[in-house]
């Protein structure tokens, strides 16, 4: 049987009971189509004889990102002496720690990577060594984003500030009308926003946008400092003692902007695309309308699910539909598993969407951050002047 495979945060794999008396958002009632595709993927598994955790090919590519990682850092570090040298190592630094989030931290993170608890405790820790923080992101990824995706006011993902509008029920400034072509960019900056700024902010307050999370105690505030302290000692601290300041934070923000362009664009083809819906609560009722598992299928689009290489490096994450679904299973089922997931949506009238191509993805973002940006949309809920 899928061990917690649905409803990410719920142990029994079901809406929280509770969520109605604390205040959450509520979804739809009905869970037909939830409990058939959890059948269909219990018979997937025990037919086919795959493991939905402990696969070998992840822990292949795990040990092929470390040893990327370790080597393009010490090349950086410690050998480069030209610029020609230093750039290409500087962006295969950038896409490993990149490829590291994708596959290792976000599997660990999600209980995906192992049936062995400490295993997955371990491997959602690289997030601290890379600069981030595994409690903030768990708070903010599994618990928030992963239930209410694409919902303005509750999903803190697709808010990205001021500087953009990604869904239509957030405001309109005027500098939106060009956020299709300078966004591209602010993307590559957002792993220095987290890193300097944003941990720390959610930390200090306890929330994440305008929902409230325990402040990390214990070891979870040792892994936060310590993390951190590795981090800037790496990234930093090292580097200042062979090399000029203006170097080191030329080559650091370097680094960091190819992460973040990578990271973001992945994140932005699965949801903020003309094919995803944002809806919001009912206005009488405070609900969604659909169901959990339905909500999730209509606000994500798979995207190049034939690209192998892309799959490869971003950990699945072209597959989002079947990661929303079954966060706890390992990403390397992914492609076989949305066979089953897409057919079970054909048969049962959900909507599944899936851009067919790395290029129709951009595209398609291309355009929605346009459409975002139009000072008239017939979406649009409200609208500022600066």
């Amino acid at each position: 049987m899928i061990d917690q495979a649905v409803i990410p945060d719920c142990p029994t794999g079901q809406i929280d009971p509770n969520a109605e008396r604390d205040g959450r958002l509520k979804f739809g009632h009905g869970n037909e189509f939830q409990q058939e595709l959890r059948r269909r993927v219990d018979e997937f598994f025990r037919t086919t004889g795959r493991r939905q955790r402990d696969c070998w090919q992840l822990y292949l590519k795990t040990a092929i990102f470390l040893a990327s990682l370790a080597t393009s850092y010490v090349l950086l570090v410690f050998v480069a002496e030209t610029w020609w040298q230093a750039w290409p190592l500087t962006v295969v630094l950038g896409l490993t720690i990149a490829g590291i989030g994708f596959n290792i931290q976000h599997d660990g993170g999600h209980h995906a990577f192992s049936d062995r608890r400490w295993i997955n405790k371990l491997m959602s820790m690289t997030l601290d060594l890379l600069g981030g923080s595994s409690y903030i992101w768990s708070q903010k990824h599994n618990s928030i984003h992963h239930t209410y995706a694409n919902i303005s006011g509750h999903d803190d993902d697709i808010n990205i500030g001021l500087l953009g509008r990604l869904s239509p029920h957030q405001r309109r400034l005027k500098i939106h009308r060009l956020q299709h072509f300078y966004l591209w960019a602010l993307y590559g900056f957002l792993p220095l926003k987290w890193q300097l700024y944003d941990d720390f902010h959610d930390v200090i307050l306890g929330r994440v946008g305008e929902i409230r999370i325990p402040r990390p105690k214990g070891w979870d505030l040792v892994t936060f400092i310590a993390g951190k302290a590795i981090f800037f000692s790496f990234a930093l601290v090292i580097p200042l003692m062979l090399h000029p300041v203006w170097v080191v934070l030329l080559f650091y923000v370097a680094g960091s902007f190819v992460q973040g362009v990578v990271l973001s664009v992945v994140f932005q083809l699965a949801h903020c695309v003309q094919e995803a819906t944002f809806p919001q609560p009912e206005k009488t009722t405070g609900r969604i309308e659909a169901p959990w598992a339905v909500h999730q299928v209509e606000t994500t689009v798979d995207f190049a699910r034939g690209n192998w290489l892309l799959s490869w490096f971003i950990g699945g994450l072209n597959f989002q539909i079947e990661h929303h679904l079954f966060p706890r299973i390992c990403h390397v089922n992914y492609p076989a598993l949305s066979k089953v997931v897409e057919e079970t949506c054909r048969e049962l009238g959900v909507n599944y969407t899936a851009n067919p191509t790395l290029r129709a993805g951009l595209a398609s973002h291309f355009r929605w951050l346009r459409q975002m940006g139009l000072p008239e949309t017939k979406s649009q809920v409200s609208e500022i002047e600066p």
